[in-house]
């Protein structure tokens, strides 16, 4: 492990542009900070060995479009370069058959920043009860590989492979279903011809999402699906057959989630265990209903693509539910068969990992805490959390416990792979030891600064951009 972590160090410091000794020192000071509140604090970090004025150079040149016009485009070939330096650091899967993605959304709120462009109206939850969930800011969508644990209590470490800013006029779902195509399009990936899964909310069992992903025949989608939703049975093939005129029919009988007596016998029975925190053993009943349909729109015939829903249902001991409600799950893809109900409930368990990353993200790798007015600068530093990220998880192994003074008599864990928290206290002893390719900084006297008597013009004001249903146009 301790030549993977001094590889991929090699690898980012050669892919680093323009002021990459003060980059890769802003890398480690952020993967081992464990006081500074703001991004500018970590210029006192040890492994900081620049100044605090640094720390903004650093972050503004990590990428710079050439042409406005094709920011975009260069964005996203500079993200894929990241995710081919990633991914071979990857451990293949030995327990499971496929490997396992996840994507989700998460909100970077910037209510204050009025100069900053591109602002919208996002969801954020909010702690006060009856207060709306809703913020103004950016949103950003993150794809991460899931590595397979020992043990089910190993903490829930993920691996970021793309961190990708949801314009104004985008949605997560779409941007979800780009950053995938990104992963599986590419030749040089192992995951082209590989069976795929990718786990997601229920906002993503959705035709926006599972449209554009209908082409990867090794792709395997399952999402949660919402308790009111209604699917449609396949038609009977004899109805098909005696109708001689008029639009085919797709449908069949309607299933809806909120009405049993459209449900009909399940295709498939079965059950598993698990045993929580505390000690307590559940059993798992899982129900499930094979090549159902949903709506589609002009543009994606849904009816051409069954899936398969899975009805999963909690009980203790006892026998008695443990929620209020069953839980949902939706397997579309075209090798969905490839995957037992069992599987299929055990890898939407693992998404839950993902959130704990955007907790750890917010709360220790300082992820929303960059305020800039520079839209770029902040895409910049998200991809630099991203990398923090990476640098951790590649040290887990090498982490030793360091438990402060009140927590020396807490119970130790079972497992031996470390947490990030403990990783990145721990981070700073690691770079002692195997050292940096960083070279040492070489102070060139004080900077000129602004010529006497230039003022620059004050920033622009920006509106906030509104979301709205899209208007039907009359022909």
């Amino acid at each position: 492990m301790t030549t993977q972590l001094e590889q991929v160090r090699q690898r980012i410091y050669g892919r680093l542009p323009t002021r990459a000794d003060a980059m890769l020192d802003l890398l480690d000071a952020l993967s081992s900070n464990t006081m500074a509140r703001s991004v500018v604090e970590l210029s006192l970090n040890q492994a900081f060995r620049y100044e605090y004025s640094s720390v903004y150079d650093a972050i503004g040149s990590l990428f710079h479009a050439s042409n406005p016009k094709t920011a975009a485009e260069e964005r996203r070939g500079f993200e894929q370069e990241w995710i081919r330096l990633i991914v071979p650091f990857l451990p293949k899967p030995e327990q499971r058959k496929f490997w396992l993605f996840g994507v989700d959304v998460t909100p970077a709120p910037r209510p204050f920043s009025d100069t900053l462009a591109d602002r919208t109206f996002v969801y954020a939850p909010n702690t006060v009860r009856g207060n709306k969930p809703v913020a103004i800011g950016h949103q950003y969508s993150a794809l991460v590989a899931f590595p397979e644990k020992e043990r089910k209590t190993d903490p829930p470490w993920v691996v970021p492979l793309s961190l990708r800013r949801v314009g104004s006029q985008e949605k997560g779902t779409q941007v979800g279903a780009q950053q995938m195509d990104s992963l599986l399009y590419d030749d040089t990936l192992p995951f082209s011809d590989a069976l795929c899964v990718d786990v997601a909310d229920s906002a993503y069992s959705t035709v926006p999402f599972l449209g554009p992903l209908v082409e990867h025949d090794n792709l395997v989608t399952i999402a949660r699906v919402r308790g009111n939703r209604t699917f449609y049975h396949q038609a009977p093939q004899a109805e098909q057959d005696q109708r001689s005129q008029g639009h085919p029919t797709w449908y069949g009988a309607p299933f809806s989630l909120s009405t049993s007596t459209t449900w009909g016998q399940p295709d498939e029975v079965a059950t598993t265990q698990f045993t929580s925190r505390k000690g307590h053993l559940y059993t798992v009943k899982l129900e499930g209903w094979h090549n159902l349909l949903m709506s589609g729109t002009r543009d994606v015939a849904m009816h051409q693509c069954p899936f398969t829903l899975i009805r999963a249902w909690v009980v203790n001991a006892a026998g008695q539910a443990l929620y209020r409600r069953p839980l949902w799950l939706f397997v579309f893809g075209k090798r969905r068969d490839e995957i037992s109900l069992v599987e299929a409930f055990d890898a939407y368990g693992v998404r839950f990992d993902l959130e704990h990353f955007f907790r750890f993200g917010k709360q220790r790798l300082l992820m929303n805490a960059f305020q800039t007015p520079i839209v770029e600068h902040e895409e910049n530093w998200w991809t630099l959390v991203q990398l923090a990220y990476v640098q951790l998880w590649l040290a887990r192994s090498l982490a030793q416990e360091m438990p402060k003074p009140w927590e020396r008599y807490l119970p130790k864990p079972e497992t031996g792979v470390a947490s990030p928290s403990t990783v990145q206290r721990n981070f700073g002893r690691i770079i002692r030891q195997i050292g940096t390719p960083a070279d040492v900084p070489k102070p060139r006297g004080y900077s000129p600064g602004r010529e006497k008597g230039h003022r620059p013009k004050p920033r622009m004001r920006q509106p906030v951009i509104k979301k709205g249903p899209a208007k039907l146009k009359r022909t």
